[in-house]
């Protein structure tokens, strides 16, 4: 039987704990490693080229879709797959298009988790059945509003949006994203002129309302 490794990243200890323990008991798979925030998955998906990975979407540094993006960016071939408490078309939407081949509900985790690893494994996808709905009623129609500011920005840019939305001060930033602070500060600016808002507090509720940050 050939050997599957997985990567797994939740910032919640005990849930992404329980997910572990219960895919290392399909006989053949083992958890590589694990990560509490997507900055850290992403780094581990390099690494460690795991036969998939399963991200949460809402987490610290680097939320589950911009962790996505970046690790199907620089291996198109990896496999990917959201597990997530968060439905709502927008970001099956945006995980679709940044590359994910599956999207798993966390209350549906239990029953649904190894049948979708299996499928991408094999090359095809899987979809919760509420969020298979979605794709099949037309996810791609006329966008909403909110989904359009974000397909704007650049990779480094939408990081931005998520550390500023965390409370983080220009020098973090800097500090986090290894780039001096007249960058940040730059960034920063060109995240609030594309995006149409005039504070901070107009961003962070973006960022909540689009689950790039939890409330």
């Amino acid at each position: 039987m050939k050997s599957v490794r997985i990567l797994i990243a939740d910032d919640h200890e005990l849930f992404r704990r329980g997910v572990a323990a219960e895919l290392s008991q399909v006989p053949g798979w083992s958890v590589a490693a694990e990560a509490t925030n997507g900055r850290d998955a992403v780094a581990l998906a390099a690494s460690l080229k795991p036969d998939v990975v399963v991200l949460d979407l809402t987490m610290p540094e680097l939320n589950g879709l911009e962790a996505a993006r970046q690790i199907l960016l620089a291996d198109s071939s990896a496999r990917v797959l959201i597990l997530t408490a968060h439905e709502s078309e927008q970001l099956v939407r945006e995980v679709l298009s940044a590359g994910a081949k599956g999207y798993v509900l966390k209350s549906d985790a239990g029953r649904t988790l190894v049948t979708a690893l299996q499928a991408l494994l094999e090359g095809t996808s899987f979809f919760t059945s509420n969020v298979a709905s979605m794709v099949l009623d037309g996810y791609l129609r006329s966008e909403s509003r909110d989904a359009v500011p974000a397909q704007t920005l650049s990779a480094r840019e939408r990081e931005i949006v998520q550390l500023l939305a965390e409370g983080n001060s220009n020098k973090d930033i800097a500090r986090a994203l290894n780039i001096s602070v007249k960058t940040a500060e730059t960034h920063r600016s060109n995240v609030m002129r594309k995006m149409g808002f005039d504070s901070l507090a107009e961003l962070v509720r973006y960022a909540i309302r689009n689950n790039i940050i939890e409330p």
